[in-house]
């Protein structure tokens, strides 16, 4: 049995993929800016996502995932410098200062494991992705030199979905059109779900991905690769 820390816990992505992990017979941590939901075995509320923020926790952890995130889509002339910086502090800086936190805790274990969420915009240009796009491209750049640096005892990865149907996107899918375009873009018509990414998350949380780090791994239905004439 391993233990994994959730940040961003409250997240469809991360309640669907602590669901996976305790049908596996593990331990998973939750850890959020909101209360507790009832998913995990236990449960920190912290007040941001920031260096210094975190709460002490006294024992092994054999992976982390960060699952916080923004969906903040503006033309360019629009995006304001708070909007960048506000974008840049929740996927990348929060990020990192997650990874710091509990790197001591990581360093315990005998194979640890990493997980950041980022998008397939990073490398898919798509419009009104500016402030999106920076942010988790620092987190994609991130991801390999914590790869790097961690290497061999922890290995990181991270996963890119395109559009994945959760209360933060809302606003893309809130209606049958939307969603309708949005399947009609994908290349296998398919708006991705929350089980789509936690079968990606803990795949690479476990050891049935030992062989693998300092990867970007497309969950996205072919977006970031397929154009279908």
């Amino acid at each position: 049995m391993a233990t994994f820390l959730f940040a961003g816990a409250s997240s469809a992505m991360a309640v669907q993929t602590a669901q996976l992990l305790k049908e596996q017979g593990h331990r998973v941590i939750g850890l959020s800016t909101k209360d507790d939901n009832g998913k995990y075995n236990s449960w920190h509320k912290t007040e941001s996502y920031s260096f210094g923020s975190f709460p002490a926790i006294d024992e092994v952890i054999d992976g982390v995932a960060y699952f916080p995130g923004t969906i903040n889509l503006k033309p360019f002339n629009r995006i304001s410098k708070q909007d960048f910086e506000n974008d840049y502090a929740v996927s990348a800086l929060g990020a990192a200062a997650f990874v710091q936190a509990y790197l001591p805790n990581l360093k315990k274990s005998e194979a640890a494991s990493v997980v950041f969420i980022s998008t397939v915009a990073v490398q898919t240009g798509m419009p009104f992705h500016a402030s999106v796009s920076m942010a988790k491209g620092a987190l994609e750049g991130l991801t390999r030199s914590l790869a790097a640096e961690f290497a061999p005892k922890i290995r990181v990865n991270c996963i890119a979905p395109s559009l994945t149907d959760t209360p933060l996107a809302e606003k893309l899918l809130g209606s049958a059109e939307k969603a309708e375009a949005a399947r009609n873009r994908n290349p296998l018509k398919i708006v991705g779900n929350p089980a789509d990414i936690a079968n990606a998350a803990a795949f690479l949380l476990t050891d049935t991905s030992r062989w693998i780090t300092g990867q970007v791994l497309a969950v996205d239905g072919g977006m970031n690769k397929l154009r279908l004439l």
